[in-house]
């Protein structure tokens, strides 16, 4: 097995934003509170991140930010994914110059890719960068999936050391770590699949859950890798509502909203996504509420 870049829960964090603009001073706190909170990992710039809308040079600030502010405390894993092969070897490149200790790449989006196309994109990338890189399957929003026998050609990539696994579909999941548990880290991709994933083997989470609850999300994994199964389950159950109503509309239109009730940010979400129906925003309130979330 390659070397593990974190076990237990890595928050892919928001961008906070205020009137429109990176509130960089709110991206600092939330490093910290992250940090302070128990995390084992962070994620910047990823699609919770709102990557897909910032700017070139807002995106390159973000992960200098909060590699700068992290300072060595958790790992800070990059999301440097594109569907531009070359324009991913450049953000990527420029991620490892900032001091990322790992890159998260999704899957080419729109243009898509065969199979084949994307085994010769993610080792073009893997050829040009210095960190160990985890693949990012979610095929509800980039229109591709990885198969497994894809995941089990790629393993074979030295710096290539982990898959965050989106795709929902638990068969596929098992025929995959049948063909790759030896070789390459699995984390889940869904936070209503935390202990269902690391029954198959996995390490934790990449979560939008522990934007709110760091500590909790965290202790959920652990509580597995211990073996103390129950206990994880039972955070399972206890979180599932919250979870629904962090994704009832798309993410991260939900957490930036819950984000912003515990100060990060003034809620700003950038065109197409709009802000949280009012409705939609009193519900996850209430659920923030019921788990102990002070708001």
């Amino acid at each position: 097995m390659k070397k593990t870049i974190f076990k237990g829960a890595a928050t892919a964090i928001i961008t906070p934003m205020k009137k429109g603009e990176v509130d960089f001073d709110a991206l600092r706190r939330l490093v910290d509170f992250q940090i302070e909170n128990g995390i084992d990992a962070l994620v910047a710039a990823g699609t919770t991140g709102e990557s897909s809308t910032l700017t070139d040079e807002e995106h390159v600030e973000v992960i200098k930010t909060v590699v700068e502010r992290a300072a060595g405390r958790v790992p800070v894993i990059a999301g440097t994914g594109s569907n531009d092969a070359a324009y991913a070897i450049k953000l990527s490149q420029d991620a490892c110059r900032l001091g990322a200790d790992a890159l998260l790449l999704v899957t080419p989006y729109y243009n898509k890719a065969t199979q084949a196309g994307l085994v010769e994109m993610y080792k073009a990338i893997a050829h040009e960068v210095s960190r160990p890189i985890i693949l990012y399957n979610v095929p509800s929003r980039t229109g591709v999936n990885i198969e497994p026998q894809t995941y089990l050609a790629l393993a074979e990539e030295p710096n290539i050391v982990a898959i965050k696994e989106a795709n929902g579909n638990i068969g596929k999941i098992v025929e995959t770590m049948s063909l790759v548990h030896d070789k390459l880290d699995l984390y889940s991709g869904n936070d209503d699949q935390i202990v269902p994933l690391m029954s198959l083997g996995g390490q934790g989470v990449i979560s939008v859950l522990s934007n709110l609850l760091p500590r909790e999300t965290s202790e959920m994994c652990h509580a597995f890798l211990r073996g103390d199964i129950a206990a994880a389950r039972e955070a399972q159950y206890k979180y599932h509502r919250l979870i629904d109503a962090l994704f009832c509309e798309v993410n991260p239109i939900p957490v930036k909203a819950a984000m912003t009730r515990l100060g990060f940010g003034d809620g700003s979400i950038r065109l197409p996504l709009t802000p949280m129906t009012k409705a939609n925003e009193e519900k996850l309130v209430g659920l923030m509420r019921e788990v102990g979330i002070e708001v």
